[in-house]
Formats: C-alpha cells, sequence, structure tokens
C-alpha cells in the first residue's frame, strides 16, 4: 500500500512539473505578444489610428475559440483573451471609458466584459454624462444599457443617440443574476432590503417569500444598496457578485430574481463604427414619410433584400408633436452589397435615415 502511495505521489509529481512547464511557455509567448503590441502601438500612433478595434478583437477571440481543442472552457477561453487583450492596449496606449456608474454595477461589469480590468474605467452619473465625456474626447468610449430583455428598452440611451454625433461600435449581453448580499450571516436578522427599484421589482416573488418581515427601500443603485448594507446593521442589499466584493458583504443567496432568462443589452460608444467582420448588425434612425403604408414602406427595404431586423422601437422625435422617429437593429453592415441596396431603397422612402453604428453581433443566449 505505501508503495502504491509512493508511485501515486510520483506521477503527480511529474503532472505538476509538466504543468509548470506549460506555465513557463505561457508567460515566454505572453512577454513575445506585449512585445508585439508595442509595436502595433506604435504603428497606430504614427498613422493616428483608434487603439480599441472591435473587428479586430471578435476576430481574436473566434480565432482562439476555433483552435481550441476542447478542453479549455471556451467560456473561460475568452475570459483569459479578453484579458489578454485589454493588457495588450493598455502597452498600447492609455485607455479611457466612461460608463453609467456607479462602481459595481451591472454596467460596470458589462464594461469590464467588454474591456478587460486593464483600462481606465470611469463611471459616470448619468447617460448623458458618458455621452458628454466621449463627445469631448475625455474618454474614448462609453457603455451605456439600452435594453433589457424584461423591462424593455432605456430611454435616456436611444434619446441620445438620437441627437449625438458618437456612434455604437460593439455591444455587450449579461446576464442579469440578482443576489443577496449583506454583512449579516442569518436571514432572520434582516429587517431592511435596499436596491435599485428595477432590482427590487425583478427580486419582489423571493423576498416576499424568504424575508417576509423585511422592508423594502428603493435607492438610486444597487451599489449604493450595497454600500448601504456594508455600514448599517441588520441591512441587506440586493444586487450583483461585484458588488458584493466590491463592499466585502456575504452573498446570502444567489439568482434570486423571478426570471432566469433576464439579460441586458449594452452598446459601446466611439467616434466611428467598427469595420466589417461578416457576422455585423448595424442601427440606424429614421422617419418615413407620412403618407398611407408610409412604414410598411420604409421596413419593406430590409424584406426585399432579405435583412433580418432584431429590433424596432420608436420614440418621439421631440421636434414635432405627435411626429415619431424608429430605431432599427438589423443583421449585416453598411458595406454589404445588399445592405447598400437596403439603405438606398429606404432613403428614398423616407424623409430622414442616420445611421448610428455597426458592429460584430454577438451571441443572445443567455446562460445562468
Amino acid at each position: 500500500m505505501f508503495a502504491e502511495d509512493c508511485e501515486g505521489a510520483d506521477e503527480m509529481d511529474h503532472i505538476r512539473d509538466e504543468i509548470d512547464a506549460v506555465d513557463a511557455e505561457i508567460v515566454r509567448l505572453l512577454d513575445r505578444r506585449a512585445r508585439l503590441a508595442r509595436r502595433i502601438g506604435e504603428f497606430k500612433r504614427e498613422r493616428g489610428l483608434d487603439t480599441y478595434v472591435p473587428a479586430r478583437e471578435r476576430k481574436v477571440l473566434d480565432r482562439a475559440a476555433s483552435l481550441s481543442e476542447g478542453d479549455f472552457p471556451k467560456q473561460g477561453l475568452e475570459t483569459v483573451f479578453r484579458e489578454i487583450i485589454s493588457c495588450s492596449i493598455s502597452l498600447e496606449a492609455r485607455l479611457k471609458v466612461a460608463y453609467l456608474g456607479p462602481e459595481a454595477t451591472f454596467t460596470h461589469e458589462a464594461a469590464r466584459r467588454s474591456f478587460g480590468t486593464s483600462v481606465d474605467l470611469e463611471p459616470q452619473a448619468t447617460v448623458a454624462e458618458v455621452f458628454a465625456r466621449v463627445e469631448r474626447g475625455e474618454a474614448q468610449h462609453g457603455v451605456v444599457p439600452v435594453e433589457n430583455s424584461m423591462e424593455g428598452t432605456v430611454t435616456h440611451t436611444l434619446d441620445e443617440l438620437m441627437n449625438s454625433p458618437l456612434k455604437v461600435c460593439g455591444e455587450i449581453y449579461l446576464p442579469i443574476s440578482q443576489s443577496l448580499l449583506s454583512r449579516e450571516t442569518d436571514l432572520g436578522s434582516i429587517t431592511t432590503v435596499y436596491s435599485h427599484p428595477m432590482a427590487l421589482a425583478q427580486a419582489g416573488t423571493w423576498l416576499r417569500r424568504e424575508t417576509p418581515a423585511a422592508r423594502l427601500e428603493e435607492v438610486e443603485s444597487t451599489a449604493e444598496a450595497a454600500r448601504r448594507a456594508a455600514e448599517e446593521p441588520e441591512v441587506a442589499a440586493v444586487g450583483s457578485v461585484l458588488a458584493a466584493e466590491a463592499h466585502g458583504l456575504a452573498v446570502l443567496a444567489r439568482n434570486i430574481q423571478d426570471a432566469r432568462a433576464n439579460a441586458t443589452r449594452f452598446i459601446v460608444l466611439g467616434r466611428a463604427w467598427a469595420g466589417r467582420t461578416g457576422r455585423d448588425k448595424t442601427s440606424l434612425v429614421f422617419v418615413f414619410k407620412d403618407r398611407p403604408g408610409g412604414l410598411r414602406d420604409a421596413l419593406s427595404a430590409f424584406s426585399d433584400e432579405g435583412i433580418n431586423l432584431t429590433r424596432i422601437e420608436s420614440r418621439p422625435s421631440r421636434r414635432q408633436a405627435w411626429t415619431y422617429v424608429f430605431f432599427v437593429d438589423f443583421q449585416g453592415h453598411p458595406e454589404d452589397e445588399r445592405v447598400e441596396h437596403a439603405l438606398q431603397k429606404l432613403a428614398e422612402r423616407c424623409t430622414y435615415v442616420g445611421l448610428i453604428g455597426a458592429y460584430p453581433e454577438v451571441p443572445t443566449e443567455v446562460t445562468g
């Protein structure tokens, strides 16, 4: 028996030696990649090119996934390469990204998922301030929510897009997983639960069942709720695991939201839309001619070319009472031939057409 234990220990030591050798090779290759990233940065600075290139980033991530033999989890592989890209960007130039704050909110998490943790992420108090920071050149990019799968559109974002010169150059789909956070360890000791109104509504059934005696109090964000839970006794917050980490709170319960398939879509703002990848989406706004069948005629410009619309939304134009503009997302890129034809037809059938973005399409599947 002792001999078998020794043989097993020897085999484990051998495997660990192999892992150490692999780790050393990984570090060597990362150093080599960093040197190449610095050279790319010099090239971009000399030619005045953007540091963040969404189309190239998407190709790197997709290529890494295609090279995998399947042993390393796919989601983990993308996370690893996202951080590698983030570090590489930081070596090329200092990149500032404004996002709808405060820290430890879901928008913060979306910004981290899109840009990694090696860029400067700067929280802003409102959607309008995110747009303003990027428009003034104080940040190169911005991240804001645009729609939730359960609650619908974020109208503040659409209103800003209508009047801003900025373009949508990326998108992020983030599963919304709400947790109960507290410095207390016993649910029975919770007398007050803080959170944003939407988060309280999303977790309403669970809260009524599991904390029936607790008072539900609305605050301006899930991050503010977590801050209060960290400072006040007998208090809990509904928020993200990221908020728990930021404020040193225990996670008393996970996935307490009523709808398991709840997700929010966020967009990345920049001064130009992304280049073509072959798997893209385009966003535009239009005003159709005021006549019978005007909306049908406008939308048929897409169906005539076999283009799939993924979203359509109307908003008051704010220029004339009872007039509306329509926001549309569709699969394809402005450089695609069939999209060019569709846009030509749309322009003929509308009084106004404005392209507000093009970007790599990402999967919309929500995983728990």
